[in-house]
């Protein structure tokens, strides 16, 4: 089981804040579209997520102690519709280069990143963030001991 921990900030959020300016399309719509700048997510580890049986995507706040786990259904690199995407950044969706259709959002324990390791290291995520310019990371659980 792999899965993608993204960054996120607030600087360009409304008042409300990151996740919850993306909650209110939630109620709305019952769902959402994330938005991930930069290097598009591989269409391998795209579909790896999405054959799971529940989804998700680790959302972590930088500079911050919150951390979200976001369940989706769906993963692309097409901008989509505009009414499904939070208005404060639907100027720049032409930025983003892959979309997550987010269908709800549940706070991550908060050992969540001492319980999860970057794929290609081994290493636990809560060392690899501090050190890493990276927006995201594939992670992985740590395996538990016996």
């Amino acid at each position: 089981m792999k899965t993608i921990a993204l960054r996120f900030g607030e600087q360009f959020a409304p008042e409300c804040g990151t996740i919850a300016a993306h909650q209110q399309l939630i109620s709305e719509k019952e769902f959402v579209w994330y938005g991930k700048l930069g290097t598009p997510v591989s269409t391998a580890v795209a579909k790896e997520i999405l054959s799971q049986d529940a989804p998700t995507i680790l959302l972590i706040s930088s500079g911050k102690q919150e951390r979200y786990w976001a369940y989706i259904n769906a993963i692309q690199r097409e901008t989509p519709d505009i009414e499904g995407i939070p208005e404060y950044y639907r100027d720049k969706a032409s930025q983003f280069k892959t979309w997550f259709r987010v269908t709800r959002f549940e706070p991550a324990p908060k050992d969540v990143m001492s319980e999860w390791v970057v794929a290609s290291s081994g290493k636990p995520l809560n060392e690899v963030s501090r050190y890493s310019m990276s927006p995201y990371f594939i992670v992985k659980p740590r395996r538990k001991k016996n």
